[in-house]
């Protein structure tokens, strides 16, 4: 069986089985951090199905969605024809990323910058800040060291369902996760297809982060769990900063 990369079959099934994560107020608590600055248009890094970007157009900002995955891509773009939310939608990698558009904000949702190699980090914030206005707001997270240790590392992750099941054999790296994912995904005549894909993750701590930040021209102005949580006990850690 071929095994293809990140998100090649998981792009249509990803928001469906993600539906207990609460995207409503999760995006809602978004907007609320962004509210407190005068932003008028974002680039969403790692968009992937675009839910955020959908829900940030809907929030009255002008969005662009950056992904590496075509077919997250086509997704996105399926659903904001759909839902009548305008936005335009660019294949590319934030480490390598230009853009003669200048953002008033840029945000990279649901540990997106997990998936760079340590050895890309810094040049993934140099071109955030490189597309940033000047004062520019820089909101995203990643996994939590802690969810890493202790929800990821040597686990198998399951989601049986009716339409499509989701198998994650998450083997733990020196840096992170290896996840071997696989769905049996129910077609028309009934009968199931198995799909393939492997998913590298790579665990940062906080101090990581903060220190790439300013290495890169931005300044540190929150760092807290998701939504609001303790971040010591929290999956995720947000970051909140502006660009110098």
């Amino acid at each position: 069986m071929e095994r293809k990369v990140a998100y090649a079959n998981l792009a249509k099934w990803f928001e469906y089985l993600n539906d207990d994560c609460d995207y409503e107020n999760w995006s809602q608590y978004l907007i609320s951090k962004l509210r407190a600055y005068p932003l008028t248009n974002g680039l969403d890094v790692g968009c992937g199905g675009g839910w955020f970007t959908r829900a940030f157009h809907r929030a009255g900002y002008v969005m662009t969605g950056l992904d590496v995955s075509a077919e997250m891509l086509d997704y996105a773009q399926a659903q904001a024809v759909k839902e009548g939310a305008r936005g335009e939608y660019l294949l590319g990698d934030i480490t390598k990323f230009r853009s003669p558009k200048k953002f008033s904000f840029v945000t990279a949702i649901n540990d997106c910058f997990n998936y760079l190699p340590k050895n890309k980090l810094s040049a993934a914030f140099k071109n955030v800040k490189g597309v940033l206005e000047r004062g520019g707001i820089f909101l995203f997270d990643i996994s939590s060291p802690r969810k890493f240790k202790e929800k990821i590392a040597n686990t198998v992750s399951v989601d049986d369902r009716e339409d499509i099941t989701y198998l994650s054999f998450n083997k733990e790296e020196s840096d992170g996760v290896t996840m071997e994912v696989t769905l049996f995904v129910k077609r028309t005549d009934g009968a199931f297809e198995r799909l393939d894909e492997t998913h590298r993750q790579y665990l940062y701590t906080e101090e990581e982060i903060v220190s790439a930040l300013q290495e890169n021209g931005f300044e540190v102005l929150e760092v807290t769990g998701h939504m609001g949580e303790e971040k010591t006990t929290s999956d995720r850690l947000v970051f909140l900063a502006q660009r110098r």
